[in-house]
């Protein structure tokens, strides 16, 4: 019996990586060691799809960039021939705020208007040094709200000010910016091609922009999304001065909002493509083919719930399984759907850890743990030859 396990990871608990091990030692416990499992770590195009691109075959590669506040880190992208995977996160993200920038678990509003996306750009030359011509951004979890203008600058731009002198990073400084010397830009762009892997939709500017939506969430104040959004016009408004009408089309791009506006720096000069992140992770992960001749898929994330059915990975790992004809269940830390909206996303089973804990806090201390007695629980089930079927209606389901 051959079964494909491709979650998600549970977050804060276990990478994608670190699920589909727990669960495989579980279906081999109950089952003798008698099941082809094929383990294919995913991620919607946020956090985790490094470990997506690496459990796929890509090779992990390290470069040393400049993290959100200028320190010096090493950070991982990956490579397989001449494309390239890169996570945000892993460079500019907001898990990389030093120690004391954060206040009260969040960023302060210092780094909500300085954190920069430099090392984000130095991680695309390490990519186009390693021959890679086609390069994925995947843009979650990043610190800054600076348009892009650091990422940019990683790739030999300098912006400056009336007096021809570098502003410093960040988005609040992008206020003074007089005009962008694109004179040492990064020649290999030419022959790339980039896809912006995300599924935020809004515009650069404005009440839907990144400063409004995205900056509170990045520690900014009020006072600092109405500087953020004035400043980010005024990379738009300079920038068009120097690239033309495309600038502004791309401040208004659905996803030019991504990832404090790095959307936006992306489609406009580096003329990106924006995809949603599961259908990007899903093809490069080749999910579709490698599925072919399975039993049965197993998928799942740490919290299934409403925002699980707007396009991240289980419903879109569900999706491909349902195309394959392979029938599909879902792992998760708890729930929150009803069994009318599981069944109607595609699963025959949901298995939760609450199920077998109720106390949330030690589903997270001990998810390896309980992951593994799902797989057993599942795996005992297959091996009394108990496959699931099709769930016609919300009583069908384990959950």
């Amino acid at each position: 019996m051959r079964i494909v396990i491709a979650p998600d990871k549970f977050k804060g608990s276990l990478s994608a990586p670190d699920v589909c091990r727990h669960l495989e030692r579980g279906l081999q416990l109950a089952s003798g060691g008698n099941l082809d499992v094929v383990g294919i770590p995913v991620a919607d195009g946020g956090e985790g799809t490094l470990d997506a691109a690496v459990g796929s075959g890509f090779t992990r590669r390290i470069a040393t960039v400049s993290g959100p506040t200028g320190q010096v880190i090493e950070a991982d992208f990956a490579v397989r021939g001449h494309e390239a995977v890169i996570e945000m996160a892993a460079a500019s993200g907001l898990a990389l705020l030093p120690a004391g920038v954060l206040v009260d678990g969040r960023p302060g509003s210092t780094a909500a208007t300085t954190a920069t996306s430099l090392g984000t750009g130095q991680l695309i030359r390490a990519a186009l040094d390693a021959g890679c011509r086609r390069i994925v951004l995947g843009v979650g979890g990043s610190a800054n709200t600076d348009g892009g203008a650091g990422l940019l600058q990683g790739l030999g731009a300098r912006f400056l000010d009336a007096t021809n002198n570098e502003l410093p990073p960040g988005g609040a400084a992008l206020a003074n910016l007089h005009s962008i010397d694109f004179t040492h830009f990064e020649p290999r762009l030419v022959d790339a091609r980039f896809v912006l892997a995300s599924d935020v939709d809004n515009p650069l500017l404005g009440a839907q922009g990144a400063a409004a939506v995205f900056g509170p969430q990045k520690g900014a104040t009020p006072q600092d999304v109405e500087l953020l959004d004035a400043a980010l016009a005024r990379f738009v408004e300079v920038l068009a001065r120097e690239i033309g009408i495309r600038a502004i089309k791309a401040a208004e791009a659905p996803g030019a909002g991504a990832a404090g506006g790095v959307g936006f720096a992306a489609i406009a000069a580096l003329a990106a493509s924006r995809r949603p992140g599961i259908d990007v992770v899903l093809e490069f992960t080749q999910l579709a083919r490698r599925m072919e001749g399975a039993d049965l898929v197993i998928t799942g994330e740490g919290s299934l719930d409403e925002q699980s059915l707007l396009g991240k990975t289980p419903t879109g790992v569900a999706r491909a399984a349902a195309a394959a004809g392979v029938p599909v269940i879902a792992v998760c830390g708890r729930t929150t759907l009803d069994r009318g909206q599981l069944v109607e996303a595609g699963f025959q089973d949901v298995y939760a850890l609450t199920g077998l804990e109720s106390n949330v806090d030690r589903c997270i201390a001990e998810a390896g743990k309980l992951l593994e007695q799902l797989g057993k629980q599942i795996g005992g089930q297959l091996a009394a030859n108990r496959l699931p079927r099709p769930a016609r209606s919300k009583e069908d389901l384990h959950v």
